[in-house]
Protein backbone atom coordinates (compact mmCIF):
# COMPACT_ATOMS: atom_id res chain seq x y z
CA UNK A 1 0.00 0.00 0.00
CA UNK A 2 1.12 3.88 -1.04
CA UNK A 3 -0.29 7.01 0.89
CA UNK A 4 -0.66 9.58 -0.90
CA UNK A 5 -1.36 13.05 0.67
CA UNK A 6 -2.45 15.36 -2.12
CA UNK A 7 -4.77 18.73 -3.10
CA UNK A 8 -4.24 21.98 -4.45
CA UNK A 9 -1.45 23.72 -3.58
CA UNK A 10 -2.13 25.35 -0.37
CA UNK A 11 -4.81 22.98 1.02
CA UNK A 12 -2.82 21.52 3.99
CA UNK A 13 -1.19 18.61 2.79
CA UNK A 14 2.16 19.72 4.73
CA UNK A 15 0.67 19.99 7.64
CA UNK A 16 -1.57 16.42 6.76
CA UNK A 17 2.19 14.79 6.47
CA UNK A 18 3.42 16.50 9.43
CA UNK A 19 0.45 14.90 10.92
CA UNK A 20 0.86 12.01 9.78
CA UNK A 21 4.88 11.47 10.54
CA UNK A 22 3.86 12.46 14.46
CA UNK A 23 1.23 9.81 14.14
CA UNK A 24 4.30 6.99 13.65
CA UNK A 25 3.16 6.55 9.86
CA UNK A 26 7.12 6.64 8.12
CA UNK A 27 7.18 9.44 5.56
CA UNK A 28 8.86 9.86 1.93
CA UNK A 29 10.67 12.97 2.11
CA UNK A 30 14.16 14.36 1.16
CA UNK A 31 14.32 17.61 2.96
CA UNK A 32 15.31 19.61 0.18
CA UNK A 33 12.54 22.12 0.01
CA UNK A 34 13.20 23.65 3.85
CA UNK A 35 10.88 25.19 5.97
CA UNK A 36 9.98 29.30 5.09
CA UNK A 37 7.70 31.71 6.26
CA UNK A 38 4.86 30.36 4.51
CA UNK A 39 5.25 26.68 6.11
CA UNK A 40 7.58 27.28 9.06
CA UNK A 41 7.25 23.42 10.01
CA UNK A 42 8.52 22.24 6.72
CA UNK A 43 6.84 20.71 3.33
CA UNK A 44 7.78 17.58 4.19
CA UNK A 45 8.27 16.59 -0.48
CA UNK A 46 9.73 14.07 -2.24
CA UNK A 47 11.24 16.28 -5.17
CA UNK A 48 11.80 13.09 -7.36
CA UNK A 49 8.34 12.40 -7.28
CA UNK A 50 8.04 15.06 -9.95
CA UNK A 51 8.98 12.95 -12.43
CA UNK A 52 6.34 11.22 -11.67
CA UNK A 53 4.75 11.27 -15.32
CA UNK A 54 8.50 10.30 -16.81
CA UNK A 55 9.44 7.61 -14.47
CA UNK A 56 6.24 6.32 -12.95
CA UNK A 57 8.01 3.09 -11.43
CA UNK A 58 9.80 5.70 -9.40
CA UNK A 59 6.50 5.38 -6.73
CA UNK A 60 7.34 2.07 -5.50
CA UNK A 61 9.41 4.00 -3.32
CA UNK A 62 6.75 4.82 -1.34
CA UNK A 63 5.34 1.88 -0.72
CA UNK A 64 4.73 1.27 3.27
CA UNK A 65 4.87 5.55 3.56
CA UNK A 66 3.27 8.51 2.93
CA UNK A 67 4.05 10.39 0.17
CA UNK A 68 3.07 13.93 -0.96
CA UNK A 69 2.43 14.02 -4.81
CA UNK A 70 0.65 17.50 -6.19
CA UNK A 71 -2.86 16.91 -7.67
CA UNK A 72 -2.01 17.31 -10.79
CA UNK A 73 0.18 14.49 -10.84
CA UNK A 74 -1.98 11.92 -9.27
CA UNK A 75 -3.51 11.24 -12.94
CA UNK A 76 0.39 9.44 -13.70
CA UNK A 77 0.07 7.18 -11.11
CA UNK A 78 0.31 3.88 -12.36
CA UNK A 79 -1.64 0.56 -11.87
CA UNK A 80 0.30 -1.56 -10.01
CA UNK A 81 0.09 -0.71 -6.93
CA UNK A 82 -3.10 -0.30 -3.87
CA UNK A 83 -3.48 3.34 -3.14
CA UNK A 84 -5.00 5.10 -0.43
CA UNK A 85 -4.99 8.73 -0.63
CA UNK A 86 -5.76 11.83 1.24
CA UNK A 87 -7.11 14.34 -0.30
CA UNK A 88 -6.91 17.58 0.78
CA UNK A 89 -10.09 20.08 0.78
CA UNK A 90 -9.73 23.95 1.16
CA UNK A 91 -12.07 26.32 0.00
CA UNK A 92 -10.45 27.77 -3.27
CA UNK A 93 -10.69 32.04 -2.05
CA UNK A 94 -8.22 30.74 0.91
CA UNK A 95 -6.23 28.06 -1.45
CA UNK A 96 -6.11 31.39 -3.85
CA UNK A 97 -5.49 34.10 -1.04
CA UNK A 98 -2.52 31.90 0.51
CA UNK A 99 -0.93 31.34 -2.77
CA UNK A 100 -0.60 34.36 -3.57
CA UNK A 101 1.00 35.53 -0.33
CA UNK A 102 3.28 33.04 -1.47
CA UNK A 103 4.10 33.59 -4.05
CA UNK A 104 4.33 37.92 -2.88
CA UNK A 105 7.10 36.17 -0.04
CA UNK A 106 9.07 34.30 -2.94
CA UNK A 107 9.38 37.56 -5.00
CA UNK A 108 7.10 36.37 -7.61
CA UNK A 109 3.26 37.64 -6.92
CA UNK A 110 0.81 37.04 -9.72
CA UNK A 111 -0.79 40.27 -9.50
CA UNK A 112 -3.02 41.44 -11.80
CA UNK A 113 -4.23 37.79 -12.01
CA UNK A 114 -7.64 36.85 -12.92
CA UNK A 115 -8.98 35.68 -9.59
CA UNK A 116 -12.08 34.23 -11.42
CA UNK A 117 -10.10 32.83 -14.27
CA UNK A 118 -7.93 31.13 -11.64
CA UNK A 119 -11.08 29.64 -9.74
CA UNK A 120 -12.35 27.97 -12.52
CA UNK A 121 -9.36 26.98 -13.69
CA UNK A 122 -8.94 25.40 -10.27
CA UNK A 123 -12.93 24.09 -10.68
CA UNK A 124 -11.64 22.22 -13.94
CA UNK A 125 -8.89 20.76 -12.43
CA UNK A 126 -10.62 19.35 -9.50
CA UNK A 127 -13.54 17.79 -11.60
CA UNK A 128 -10.35 16.56 -13.80
CA UNK A 129 -9.07 14.56 -11.01
CA UNK A 130 -11.74 13.57 -9.24
CA UNK A 131 -13.15 11.78 -12.11
CA UNK A 132 -9.87 9.72 -12.37
CA UNK A 133 -9.87 9.09 -8.82
CA UNK A 134 -13.26 8.00 -8.66
CA UNK A 135 -12.92 5.71 -11.90
CA UNK A 136 -9.91 3.72 -10.74
CA UNK A 137 -10.45 0.10 -8.80
CA UNK A 138 -7.11 0.36 -7.19
CA UNK A 139 -7.25 3.98 -5.82
CA UNK A 140 -9.36 4.53 -2.65
CA UNK A 141 -9.63 8.14 -1.87
CA UNK A 142 -10.61 10.17 1.48
CA UNK A 143 -11.46 14.03 1.51
CA UNK A 144 -10.24 16.02 4.41
CA UNK A 145 -11.30 19.31 5.22
CA UNK A 146 -8.74 21.64 6.24
CA UNK A 147 -11.00 23.44 8.56
CA UNK A 148 -12.34 20.00 9.87
CA UNK A 149 -8.51 19.24 10.61
CA UNK A 150 -7.93 22.87 12.66
CA UNK A 151 -11.44 22.13 14.46
CA UNK A 152 -11.10 18.47 14.91
CA UNK A 153 -7.92 17.15 14.84
CA UNK A 154 -8.53 13.97 16.96
CA UNK A 155 -11.52 13.04 14.85
CA UNK A 156 -9.76 13.69 11.76
CA UNK A 157 -6.89 11.52 12.99
CA UNK A 158 -9.10 8.42 14.17
CA UNK A 159 -10.71 8.50 10.90
CA UNK A 160 -6.91 8.51 8.91
CA UNK A 161 -6.33 5.49 11.35
CA UNK A 162 -9.26 3.51 10.47
CA UNK A 163 -9.19 4.51 6.49
CA UNK A 164 -5.30 3.73 6.48
CA UNK A 165 -6.24 0.55 8.18
CA UNK A 166 -3.08 1.05 11.11
CA UNK A 167 -2.36 2.08 14.45
CA UNK A 168 -1.85 5.95 14.86
CA UNK A 169 -0.15 7.85 17.53
CA UNK A 170 -4.03 10.72 17.30
CA UNK A 171 -2.47 12.48 20.59
CA UNK A 172 1.20 13.40 18.48
CA UNK A 173 -1.30 13.88 15.69
CA UNK A 174 -3.07 16.71 16.60
CA UNK A 175 -0.14 18.68 18.79
CA UNK A 176 1.12 18.93 14.39
CA UNK A 177 -2.19 21.32 14.47
CA UNK A 178 -1.34 25.56 15.49
CA UNK A 179 -4.28 27.27 14.40
CA UNK A 180 -1.85 30.27 14.18
CA UNK A 181 -0.78 28.87 11.32
CA UNK A 182 -4.37 29.65 9.78
CA UNK A 183 -4.06 33.08 8.40
CA UNK A 184 -6.04 33.12 4.80
CA UNK A 185 -9.19 33.04 5.70
CA UNK A 186 -12.17 33.06 3.60
CA UNK A 187 -15.26 35.31 4.12
CA UNK A 188 -17.43 33.24 2.94
CA UNK A 189 -16.66 30.51 5.16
Amino acid sequence: MITIVSGLPRSGTSLMMQMLAAGGMPILSDGERRADVDNPKGYLEWERIKQLPKDPGCIADAEGKAVKVISQLLLSLPPGHEYRIIFMQRPLAEVLASQERMLHHLGSSADGANASAMTKAFQNHLFEVNTWLNSKPYVNVTRVHYHNVLKEPAVVGEGLGQFLGIPLDVDAMTQQVDATLYRQRSTSG
